[in-house]
């Protein structure tokens, strides 16, 4: 019997379930008796190519459960996104630690990642299994019905908007909340499943889909403070305008940029304060409010969708499974049977690897300012059992005595 060394890592932003995929996959691969060791690379790809390996053979199956059941990336993470030089280096590590299976738990780039290393691995005539573990809030990877972390950040929005209505309702004005979402608006548009009433908001929903026209967001907001007498939005980090120009740097003199050289869109708060001055100083509203969810929604403890939690789990068993019984590497896909149960299944990782999925078009409203029924019917299922909800007090007006007309 040909003895297996294992190696896990997770890479990118970190989700409320990316540990139940770490879990499933340690767990799984340890029922193997081939399995000889399983390690965990501190920190993802910048962990392997500085050999910074936890022997997870030696964690107690309890207390991995308790890990799996944590928030945020229990092996740290990292925003490296390798090239080919940089795989290279990650292939010669795994070959000096005769590692035979790479099991990598992220988005689009760590799809990549396990791409070219599996393209090395090939090169070099040497048995490595490379398997890509899906992970992201964006729900953005192509092929995948949905991804793991997606659900449980979603009824984080959903909840969040939820409160914020309420507090709206109760002091009146104009609220603007920025939902992380550079390419895809999934988890923005998952503000309006806290929605219970035909007046609640979130009453505007804004998404990278489509183009935003500043001018036409301020109609929108005009028409349904007259409306309503306030105004609630939800708007995804990357909106832009016709010509893919970020409006953050549209409407500020200095932006920043992240280490890939991307506009920083993410834990400034800027694009609310931004959008907020348009409304303060056009429309003369004087209660208007701004706030940026930044980095609540991906690791929120407390708030977290069951069936999340276990398609989680699953895809990191599967992947080992796969790995195990196939002959293939790939990416663990998600796919939707039934009304709501889910099979998964082995994608080639060229279609997955460093691509963008976005909402389709059934779920955008014509308007482009909000959503359809076919996204809530999507969405619902996804976000588990025992979601809150919020009630009013029914407006049994008494009659004025002096103010009477």
């Amino acid at each position: 019997m040909t003895l297996t060394k294992v190696l896990v890592a997770q890479g990118g932003g970190p989700t409320a379930v990316i540990n139940q995929s770490l879990v499933g996959a340690v767990l799984e691969a340890r029922k193997f008796q081939n399995v000889e060791l399983v390690y965990g690379a501190y920190h993802g790809v910048r962990g392997i190519v500085d050999e910074e390996f936890l022997d997870l053979t030696q964690e107690t199956s309890h207390n991995l459960e308790m890990v799996g059941h944590t928030p945020s990336s229990g092996l740290g993470s990292t925003r490296d996104k390798p090239d080919l030089k940089y795989c290279q280096e990650i292939f010669k590590v795994l070959r000096a630690h005769q590692i035979s299976q790479f099991y990598y738990i992220g988005g689009n780039d760590s799809s990549d990642t396990v791409r070219i290393v599996s393209e090395e691995a090939k090169k070099a005539d040497y048995d490595l299994r490379c398997i890509h573990i899906p992970k992201t809030i964006d729900n953005d990877l192509m092929v995948n019905d949905h991804t793991p972390g997606f659900p449980s950040a979603a009824r984080f929005v959903a909840q969040a908007f939820m409160g914020a209505n309420l507090d709206n309702a109760a002091l009146p004005g104009v609220y603007v909340a920025v939902v992380m979402g550079r390419h895809a608006g999934f988890l923005t548009a998952a503000s309006a499943l806290g929605k219970k009433f035909p007046d609640d908001g979130p009453h505007l929903i804004y998404i990278p889909e489509r183009p935003f026209i500043v001018d036409r967001f301020l109609a929108d907001v005009k028409a349904t403070y007259e409306k309503y007498g306030r105004c609630i939005v939800a708007v995804s980090e990357g909106i832009h305008d016709e010509n893919g120009v970020p409006i953050m740097t549209t409407l500020m003199k200095q932006v920043e940029h992240d280490a890939h050289g991307n506009v920083q869109l993410s834990g400034t708060g800027a694009l609310a304060d931004l959008l907020c001055e348009e409304v303060k100083n056009k429309l003369e509203i004087k209660r208007v409010r701004g706030d940026t969810f930044g980095y609540l929604q991906r690791s929120f403890i407390g708030c977290v969708s069951d069936v999340d939690q276990r398609e989680a789990r699953e895809v990191g068993e599967k992947a080992v499974q796969f790995a195990m019984w196939g002959k293939a590497d790939g990416s663990v896909t998600i796919h939707r049977t039934g009304f709501y149960s889910v099979d998964y299944q082995l994608t080639p990782l060229e279609a997955v690897a460093g691509k963008t999925r976005t909402m389709p078009d059934e779920f955008i409203a014509p308007s482009g300012n909000d959503i359809t029924d076919a996204f809530r019917l999507y969405l619902r299922p996804l976000l588990g059992s025992g979601m809150p909800d919020a009630y009013r007090l029914r407006l049994n007006r008494v009659p004025k005595i002096l103010n009477g007309s």
